[in-house]
């Protein structure tokens, strides 16, 4: 937490907080992984790419280097021992203004990690998981910038995923404003027709995620076809297969649509194939994807136990806890 390792109980901030206030923060969502080469985050650079790239469009001046927060979120996974883990980096307006306007506050930057096990659960991945059209419409890009990854935007997604909670579904999918497929409240969408797969793009206000992106390239690999055009609900209703992808969702097979079923209303055969090629991708199985996975280095150090992450990172910032 803004350069220092803070225990969890004392990673605190303020109630004058902006973001609290506003929403004003950018954040990203990550997975560690165990391979045989020790613990390893998943396409660590690109998740970094997107948070500065959001932090600019909402201008929020992250004081670190991509480097450096590199080497604290893999300080954090060796510091608590993680061998698998999901790590939330978050970047947001601190305490010093409530104006609108977020001058003078202070840029907070926090990473956390716990262990945290499939989003729509290991049932999930296998059996595949029920979904309802939500009534809420995912916001347009010339409201908000879709393909940031923001905080007060995912009050959209908070919405629609209680109400498909509430009745009875496991997540909710979004329609955009011209009534396309736009995705679930935290996961982009993929429909399996004939052998080829089919998705949309950020034109139809998607997030543009890091593991749609791996799954676009692992079907290349496959030679499994890919079109990417606006999808409507009828091309879903239709499909012979349909899966989530995310970062915590993974790749989540969709069995059924306000109880229509998917195909045979169960993970079709591309579905697990692309499953099977994601995880052996994050587990090291497959050494085509070594590129992507960042190893932590786990060390087990008993005399670093005072080691502060700021006196790697710029000087002068404010510790908090």
């Amino acid at each position: 937490m803004n350069g220092g390792l803070v225990p969890w109980s004392r990673a605190t901030t303020h109630v004058s907080a902006h973001a609290l206030h506003y929403g004003s923060g950018v954040f990203e969502g990550m997975r560690c992984y165990e391979t045989p080469d020790g613990a390893a985050v998943f396409r660590l650079d690109a998740h970094l790419d997107r948070l500065y790239s959001s932090a600019e469009i909402y201008g929020l001046e992250i004081p670190y280097t991509p480097a450096e927060l590199s080497e604290a979120v893999c300080e954090v996974i060796r510091r608590n021992d993680f061998d698998s883990c999901y790590v939330r980096p978050i970047c947001y307006f601190g305490s010093g203004s409530l104006n609108v306007h977020p001058r003078n506050c202070p840029v907070e930057v926090v990473i956390l990690a716990w262990p945290w096990a499939t989003y729509l659960g290991a049932a999930g991945l296998e059996q595949g998981v029920r979904v309802t059209v939500s009534p809420w419409r995912k916001f347009q890009s010339r409201m908000m910038p879709t393909t940031a990854k923001a905080c007060g935007q995912y009050l959209n997604s908070m919405l629609a995923v209680r109400d498909a909670i509430d009745r009875g579904y496991a997540e909710a999918l979004l329609l955009d404003s011209e009534g396309n497929l736009a995705e679930g409240s935290g996961e982009n969408i993929f429909i399996v027709r004939d052998g080829q797969l089919l998705t949309n793009d950020d034109r139809h206000s998607i997030l543009l995620g890091i593991t749609r992106d791996a799954v676009l390239q692992i079907a290349g690999d496959l030679g499994c076809p890919v079109e990417i055009k606006a999808l409507e609900l009828d091309d879903l209703l239709s499909a012979d297969e349909a899966f989530f992808t995310g970062t915590a969702a993974e790749v989540t097979p969709i069995s059924e649509v306000d109880m229509i079923p998917i195909g045979r209303g169960s993970r079709g055969p591309v579905t697990q194939e692309i499953q099977r090629a994601f995880f052996a991708a994050t587990s090291g199985r497959d050494q085509r994807y070594a590129h992507w996975l960042h190893s932590v280095d786990i060390r087990r150090d008993e005399d670093n136990k005072s080691f502060s992450l700021a006196q790697a990172f710029t000087p002068g910032i404010v510790e908090c806890g």
